[in-house]
């Protein structure tokens, strides 16, 4: 029996995956508010080195309201933007027995959340693609894809086996953790650095940053920093991390990270979910993040 999955964030990602969703049989529900007529008309053209297709949502909504029936999941796919009132949202949608699967960028992302749905199940998921939304219906699919998740708060262990089962039918690699705090901590370590530098250091991509002596060395140091809150927060990383990070990065063609891509789109950047949070966090443990905190005061002015 096929499941109902509402999709709060029709962008790249949360299209990307509520397609995939769509091929394994679910019942996919898109909340679109700007684009719902020509969505419902056209669909999604995804263009994926894995094939391309169309995708067409069981249902398009433009309003939380318009939602008529209960779902099992919602999935938040949005920006994780202070401007964007998730919990609002997830109020006029969520229902006693729904899951909510959060698949954004940043640490900690799942606190408020849990704070206003302690009985729903909470999984987090973190996301390692390569994939933008080119038109209004167009999704390019250019490398990975690979879903990390983990269980929040272990309410309904039943609905992320579900979730998981799903999602590998259509070639999608999925792996399930037992700590998704670290693994978010282990995402950020590279997120932390290549994101904001990107933009601070003059719409630099990642090949640039490492090429030049003094970024390279500025990206290490604000890895560190993140190892360190990671220590902090009972998730100890492997010593080789950042070592293991910059040789990946070298290894990668020469990349635009989503922060530059919204900078120069003229789009809010995550920089609260992916650096704020961190600081924060070291604020409440009396750690002194120089590196990061100086890099979140120059991104602030953006």
């Amino acid at each position: 029996m096929n499941k109902k999955y509402l999709i709060i964030g029709s962008g790249a990602i949360g299209t990307f995956y509520s397609s995939r969703l769509s091929m394994a049989g679910q019942h996919i529900i898109s909340w679109s508010r700007n684009d719902r007529d020509f969505i419902a008309n056209n669909g999604y053209k995804v263009k994926s080195f894995l094939g391309d297709y169309d995708f067409f949502p069981n249902q398009l909504i433009a309003n939380p309201e318009d939602l008529t029936h209960e779902v099992d999941y919602v999935i938040v796919s949005t920006k994780a933007l202070p401007s964007i009132n998730i919990v609002s949202i997830l109020k006029k949608v969520v229902s006693k027995n729904t899951a909510i699967i959060i698949i954004q960028n940043g640490i900690h992302i799942e606190n408020e959340i849990a704070k206003h749905f302690p009985d729903n199940q909470i999984i987090s998921a973190i996301a390692f693609i390569g994939v933008s939304r080119d038109q209004i219906n167009v999704i390019r699919h250019q490398e990975y894809g690979k879903l990390i998740v983990g269980n929040y708060n272990n309410i309904d262990l039943n609905s992320i086996n579900y979730f998981v089962e799903s999602i590998k039918k259509t070639e999608i690699e999925v792996v399930k953790t037992e700590n998704i705090l670290m693994e978010r901590w282990k995402k950020l370590v590279w997120n932390g650095a290549f994101n904001p530098l990107s933009v601070v250091l003059g719409k630099k991509t990642t090949r640039q940053i490492l090429d030049n002596k003094l970024a390279r060395k500025l990206a290490e140091n604000i890895m560190q920093e993140i190892v360190m809150l990671a220590k902090n927060d009972n998730c100890e990383l492997p010593e080789n991390i950042i070592d293991v990070n910059i040789t990946a990065t070298e290894q990668m063609s020469p990349y635009k990270t989503s922060m530059l891509l919204d900078y120069e789109a003229n789009r809010p950047m995550e920089i609260d979910a992916i650096i704020g949070n961190a600081i924060k966090f070291g604020q409440s443990k009396s750690i002194s993040t120089p590196y990061l905190s100086t890099i979140y005061a120059i991104l602030s002015n953006y």
